[in-house]
């Protein structure tokens, strides 16, 4: 019965140095050894042999990207403005055995760290230009503490500025001049529409107006030449028929009438060539005999009635 004790306490002591022999290690985590208090080596993932009672494994440090969040801190412009902001830190632990005998609490360090950084960038820049140069506060904040926490075996990956909060009083300036920015935008692009519907109508208005000369140009043009044909086509016709005096004289007596029209008209002159188309037109009328002689001509002589 002793003897079955003893076997079964000798398993069970196997069994629990086995255990603290073998030790896996999962991936993407790392383990430090410490030997009699010293530090030993660092365990990769997988089956690792540790000496029990002699070796001690550390808790396993996480390899993969941490994301921390700090809470709102105040830090002060260079105008003497206090605002409220968030940050998001991304690192990751590049030396297990830095990141374990380097620092003493990792988190806590980086986040004073952040918050000093942040207050030395911040207090160089105004209100206007911490809310319009995130970027390169991220930049400034991301060198800078990549600098300092390379000694403790930690990378920072990115530094993110979540929120900047400025007192509610600036916040109410800063939109009534937002306000009165998009008013006064408002009125230059109604100003600017009104400008160019004003000169899109003097446009219209001066290319009315010459295509309307050119029409009356061109309807002038037309008019001319068509009385120059016809005063052509009637000269023409007028050679072409070879019209003898009589019926000159008689197309010149009915001539006349139309001169004298008009009531402006108060004197009628009567030309020389009248009594000679009027004797001509007598001659035509006459019975055929011994022709009258024509009156003598009075060259140059007008009558007047």
């Amino acid at each position: 019965m002793a003897g079955l004790i003893v076997a079964v306490v000798l398993v069970l002591f196997a069994l629990f140095v086995a255990a603290k022999t073998i030790r896996i290690i999962p991936q993407a985590r790392a383990g430090v050894v410490e030997r009699l208090g010293r530090y030993s080596r660092t365990l990769s993932p997988g089956l690792n042999i540790v000496v029990p009672f002699v070796d001690r494994v550390r808790p396993l440090i996480d390899l993969r990207e941490q994301v921390v969040t700090f809470p709102p801190q105040p830090v002060i412009t260079q105008d003497n403005v206090s605002v409220q902001i968030d940050t998001v830190l991304y690192f990751t632990i590049t030396d297990p055995r830095a990141a374990t005998y380097e620092v003493a609490n990792p988190l806590q360090a980086i986040e004073q760290l952040t918050v000093t950084t942040l207050r030395n960038i911040i207090g160089s820049l105004t209100l206007e230009e911490t809310l319009t140069s995130r970027d390169q506060v991220n930049d400034q904040l991301r060198v800078v503490l990549d600098e300092r926490t390379g000694k403790w075996g930690i990378r920072i990956n990115g530094v993110e500025l979540k929120s900047i909060d400025p007192p509610a009083t600036i916040q109410e300036a800063m939109e009534k001049q937002m306000r009165a920015e998009r008013d006064r935008r408002a009125a230059i692009l109604n100003a600017e529409g009104v400008k160019q519907s004003q000169i899109l109508t003097a446009e219209g208005e001066k290319q009315s107006a010459i295509l309307r000369a050119e029409g009356s140009k061109e309807a002038a043009v037309l008019k001319a030449q068509g009385d120059s044909q016809a005063i052509e086509t009637v000269f023409k016709a007028i050679h072409e028929g070879d019209p003898d005096p009589e019926l000159l004289s008689y197309q010149y007596l009915q001539m006349l009438p139309r001169i004298a029209e008009g009531s402006a008209n108060k004197i009628w002159i009567v030309p020389s060539e009248f009594t000679q188309a009027l004797s001509r037109l007598g001659n035509q009328l006459l019975p055929s005999g011994p022709q009258a002689p024509a009156p003598p001509e009075q060259p140059g002589a007008d009558g007047r009635a």
